[in-house]
């Protein structure tokens, strides 16, 4: 679902002085003075950017999770949505949509306790269930690569839990209150594997561990009347909107229940503090220094800006395609973990899936619809997975969207039964018109205009040639006429 498309947590906390505790007080205003300007819009940005993927996460689990009943992308706390077929032709709802795996989507709250997640005996087909902390990194990734495909119950615990694993279970702990299970099952596009994928997709379960093993009959919890910001715009605009003082009473609020620190983030919190931004504690920017209400003058239009001229440092251009690794995991690298928060909330790690994508043929001129090219792999180098892979065809206007043709075709992949050259290479044709029915097999329809086709990498080898070590790469496209 997402375009670009996490680190693996522990249970984190921090020293006493440095995590809320119920009663303390108000934290004191910022001593900063006029000579420490600089200093305060550094850290004001800096403490912006940091808190950018928790408060993404934040308003995306409250527009996706508040609600009564299922309806649409949206599913109550504690219940698993899942998407039953590919969205069709002229489908405008999240950009970039997938044709490849059908999603499962579930957010978790601990606060009552550990929750156990049930999947049953996948056979032989590939899937995926990253887990993402409020603060966006994976927390764990059960799925074909890690864990196999047999049954399985996973005990997911909050933060401080200590109790004993039931036998059977694997323990899965996370960072924060609430996560969010974004899953994948592959799916071949025809109707009997769409009910197969159905059947499996009705057998994922979420119950409390109190009533695991017993009769249990899932009740939606409240709807908060009052979440504090639209559930219907889009989380960047809803962030945009806010002041930097709401923004960081918020982000303050989350650090000392919801969302404790990691311990790495320990130098953040200490910077943070000295504009008045503590875990747990109210921010008030009235009661700062007039350097510090200075720094924040702006800052949400002056972030979002920062992070927009940071994107292209997301991927490395090879061959016309942007590659981009390394995510899903990201330490102290506030900014990547902004702009993934932005642009590809929330991805993949690596080691389950990159997403190659191409805006440019190979002598640097933008693909258009207007001409046709190919794409040609060596005998033997079509893309190094143990998985799966495809290329998915998308039109721009105002985000990625399939194209409409007259073979309801948005992907080209293995399971098209591509045909080879006489020399074992592989030739593909991005283009408007049919190359011929003998060719239609290996044809993606592209759009009469601007378009960007991506690659979807699942499990990508580790050993050469891989996309991971840089021993392999999307050959470039060609323009034909």
């Amino acid at each position: 679902m997402a375009r670009i498309t996490r680190r693996g947590l522990t249970a984190a906390g921090f020293a006493a002085p440095l995590l809320a505790r119920p009663g303390m007080a108000t934290a004191q205003p910022s001593e900063m003075q006029p000579g420490d300007a600089a200093d305060a819009a550094r850290i004001a940005m800096d403490a912006y950017l940091y808190g950018y993927s928790l408060i993404t996460t934040e308003v995306t689990r409250v527009q996706m999770s508040n609600v009564p009943e299922l309806r649409g992308l949206q599913a109550p706390m504690g219940q698993f949505l899942n998407i039953r077929r590919y969205p069709p032709a002229d489908y405008r709802g999240v950009s970039a949509p997938n044709a490849d795996t059908l999603y499962s989507l579930a957010w978790v709250d601990l606060g009552s306790g550990p929750v156990v997640f049930s999947h049953p005996d996948m056979g032989g087909r590939y899937f995926l269930f990253p887990m993402y902390s409020l603060w966006m990194p994976v927390v764990e990734s059960p799925g074909r690569r890690t864990t196999g495909g047999r049954a399985a119950n996973f005990l997911i615990t909050p933060p401080d839990w200590s109790g004993e694993l039931p036998a059977g279970m694997r323990q899965i702990r996370s960072p924060t209150r609430y996560l969010v299970i974004l899953g994948r099952t592959y799916a071949d596009g025809t109707d009997a594997d769409y009910a197969a994928v159905n059947e499996l997709q009705n057998q994922y379960r979420l119950t409390p561990l109190s009533a695991f093993g017993r009769p249990f009959t899932y009740e939606a919890p409240p709807v908060d009347p009052n979440p504090g910001f639209s559930m219907t715009d889009k989380p960047q605009s809803v962030i945009l909107g806010m002041s930097a003082e709401e923004y960081f009473s918020r982000m303050a609020r989350l650090m000392g229940s919801a969302a404790p620190p990691a311990a790495e983030d320990a130098a953040m919190i200490a910077r943070m503090a000295r504009i008045g931004i503590v875990p747990g504690q109210p921010f008030e920017a009235a009661k700062q220094s007039a350097v510090v209400q200075e720094a924040l003058r702006d800052l949400p239009r002056r972030a979002l800006a920062t992070i927009e001229a940071n994107r292209a440092a997301m991927g490395t251009n090879v061959n016309g395609w942007i590659i981009t690794k390394g995510l899903g995991r990201y330490g102290t690298d506030y900014m990547k973990r902004a702009l993934v928060a932005a642009f590809g909330w929330p991805a993949n790690l690596e080691d389950d899936a990159v997403y190659p994508y191409a805006t440019v043929d190979s002598e640097g001129r933008p693909l258009d619809g207007a001409n046709r090219y190919t794409l040609t792999f060596a005998a033997g180098q079509t893309p190094q997975v143990n998985a799966f892979w495809s290329i998915t065809m998308y039109e721009i206007d105002q985000g990625w969207w399939f194209v409409p043709n007259p073979l309801n075709k948005f992907t080209v992949s293995p399971r098209n039964n591509l045909k080879t050259n006489a020399d074992g290479s592989t030739t593909l044709y991005f283009q408007r018109e049919s190359p011929g029915a003998e060719r239609e097999s290996n044809w993606l329809p592209a759009p009469a205009g601007a378009f960007i086709p991506m690659m979807r990498m699942y499990w990508p080898k580790t050993e050469a040639p891989s996309i991971l070590n840089g021993s392999w790469a999307p050959p470039a496209i060609r323009r034909i006429g």
